[in-house]
C-alpha cells in the first residue's frame, strides 16, 4: 500500500492551517484522516492535476463531475465539513493578492506536482459550459443558458422532481409527501394572488406547466405561460391537453421582455428571477409592472443570497455558473424589494421559506439516488453527478442560512391607494 493519502492529508492541513475534518482514501489504496468521518475518495491522480491547474472550487468540481473524486458516507455532512475550508478559506487566499507570491500556495503546488505529476491539464468534462464572451443577459445568450439547464431531458426531470414536475421550493407540513408539499405551494401562491374565475394570469418562467394547470383547474383563470425552453413548452402543452385545459392555458416559447398583451390581473414568477441578472433586474421589474392592471398583484418567488458588506466583491459561484445555471445571479432580499418598489410596486408581504427548500432538495436528491441508473441513461454520468452535488450542496446552504428563498407579494396600487388586500393580509394561511 502506498502513502498518497497521508501525503495529501499533510499537504492540505499545512495549507489550511487546521486538521482536515474528513478522511482521505487515495487511488493507491492508502487512507488517512479521522476514523468514522466521511471519506473523500480520490480515484485518480488526475484530480490533483485539475487542482494544480485550477485551484479551488472549479478544480474540485471538474474532478467530481469526471468521477475522479467521490464521497463515501453522509454526503451532506461531508459538504458541510468541507464548505468552510475549501469554498471559503481556499478561495479567499486569492483575494489577498497574487497567489504565486504566497509561500503556502507555492509549497502546495510543489506538493501536488510531486504526487499528481506535471502533465498538461486534463480537459474539462463535456458537461461544462465553455466561458462565453460578450454582454450578459442578451435574449440570445439567455436562451442558450436556459437551454443548458432545462433541456436536459424531461424524462430526467421526472425522475428527480416526481409527478408534480415543480422545480422550485415546496411548502411543507409535517408528514406530507413531496407532491402534497408542491401542491400546497402552488395553492398558496394562488391564494396570495387572490385568483378568481375569469382572471388573466401571466406565469413568467412557467416550467412544465404545473402552476398554469393548478391555477386554471382549481381557480378557473385564463393563463399565459412563457418559457425559453422548448422541451418544457412541449411537455406543458401535452400535459394541458391531457387535462382538457387547452381553452384556458396558452404556453409560449417567449422571452418575458417580449410579452405585449397585458394588462393581466396577476403575475406569478416562481424561481425565474434568478436567471434575470443584475444588469436586467430593473428592466424585469418595470416590464412586469407594465403588464399588470391597476390593483394587480405580483408574486415573486426567488432565491436570495446574504448581502456582502462590499457588494462589488460578489462573484457568481464557479461550479454553478459552469455546470448548473450559466449566468445565474442571486440578489439579496433587500435589493429585490428596493427594485420592485422603484418600479412602482407596493410590497405588501415577504415570507421566508428557507427551511422548506432544504427539505425539498433532500427529497430531490433521494429521488435521484433511488433512480440513479435511469438518470444516467437519460443524461450522462457526469450530468447526474452535477445534479447530485448541486442539490446536496444547496440543501446544506439553505440549512446553514447561506442562502434563502422568499415569496414577495407586490401590488400595482392605483392612485386611490386601494390595494385590494384585506386588513389582515395573511388570511391565505
Amino acid at each position: 500500500m502506498g502513502d498518497a493519502a497521508l501525503r495529501l492529508t499533510t499537504l492540505a492541513e499545512e495549507l489550511l492551517g487546521t486538521p482536515l475534518p474528513v478522511r482521505i482514501r487515495a487511488w493507491d489504496g492508502s487512507e488517512s484522516g479521522p476514523p468514522g468521518a466521511p471519506v473523500l475518495v480520490i480515484r485518480h491522480r488526475r484530480a490533483l492535476r485539475r487542482l494544480l491547474w485550477r485551484p479551488g472550487e472549479l478544480g474540485l468540481a471538474r474532478a467530481w463531475v469526471a468521477g475522479e473524486i467521490d464521497v463515501e458516507g453522509d454526503l451532506y455532512h461531508a459538504l458541510d465539513l468541507l464548505s468552510g475550508l475549501i469554498w471559503v478559506r481556499g478561495d479567499g487566499a486569492e483575494d489577498s493578492g497574487n497567489p504565486l507570491l504566497d509561500p503556502r500556495l507555492r509549497a502546495a503546488a510543489r506538493g501536488l506536482l510531486k504526487i499528481g505529476g506535471a502533465l498538461p491539464p486534463p480537459p474539462p468534462p463535456p458537461e461544462e459550459v465553455r466561458r462565453r464572451a460578450g454582454p450578459l443577459h442578451t435574449r440570445r445568450r439567455d436562451k442558450k443558458a436556459i437551454s443548458h439547464h432545462y433541456d436536459v431531458g424531461n424524462n430526467f426531470y421526472e425522475l428527480v422532481l416526481g409527478p408534480s414536475m415543480v422545480y422550485s421550493c415546496a411548502y411543507w407540513q409535517d408528514g406530507g409527501t413531496l407532491e402534497e408539499a408542491q401542491r400546497d405551494k402552488l395553492d398558496l401562491i394562488c391564494r396570495k394572488l387572490a385568483l378568481k374565475e375569469g382572471d388573466r394570469l401571466l406565469d413568467v418562467g412557467c416550467g412544465w406547466g404545473s402552476m398554469a394547470v393548478h391555477a386554471a383547474r382549481e381557480y378557473g383563470v385564463q393563463v399565459t405561460g412563457v418559457t425559453l425552453s422548448r422541451e418544457q413548452a412541449a411537455y406543458a402543452r401535452k400535459r394541458i391537453a391531457e387535462e382538457g385545459l387547452t381553452d384556458r392555458i396558452e404556453i409560449r416559447v417567449q422571452d418575458y421582455r417580449d410579452v405585449r398583451d397585458g394588462p393581466y390581473d396577476a403575475i406569478s414568477s416562481i424561481g425565474m428571477a434568478e436567471h434575470v441578472g443584475q444588469v436586467r433586474y430593473h428592466e424585469y421589474a418595470d416590464q412586469l409592472f407594465s403588464l399588470l392592471k391597476p390593483g394587480g398583484r405580483l408574486l415573486n418567488h426567488q432565491i436570495a443570497r446574504r448581502p456582502e458588506r462590499d457588494e462589488s466583491a460578489y462573484h457568481v459561484d464557479e461550479f454553478i455558473d459552469r455546470y448548473v445555471f450559466p449566468d445565474g445571479e442571486l440578489a439579496p432580499l433587500g435589493r429585490t424589494v428596493n427594485t420592485l418598489e422603484e418600479a412602482g410596486f407596493e410590497v405588501r408581504d415577504v415570507e421566508s421559506i428557507r427551511e422548506h427548500y432544504a427539505l425539498t432538495l433532500r427529497r430531490w436528491v433521494a429521488n435521484l439516488e433511488a433512480n440513479w441508473r435511469q438518470a444516467v441513461r437519460y443524461s450522462s454520468p457526469g450530468r447526474a453527478r452535477v445534479w447530485r452535488l448541486y442539490m446536496a450542496a444547496s440543501a446544506v446552504s439553505f440549512e446553514r442560512n447561506r442562502i434563502g428563498v422568499n415569496q414577495i407579494l407586490a401590488v400595482k396600487t392605483p392612485e386611490s391607494g386601494e390595494s385590494g388586500l384585506p386588513l389582515r393580509a395573511r388570511d391565505w394561511h
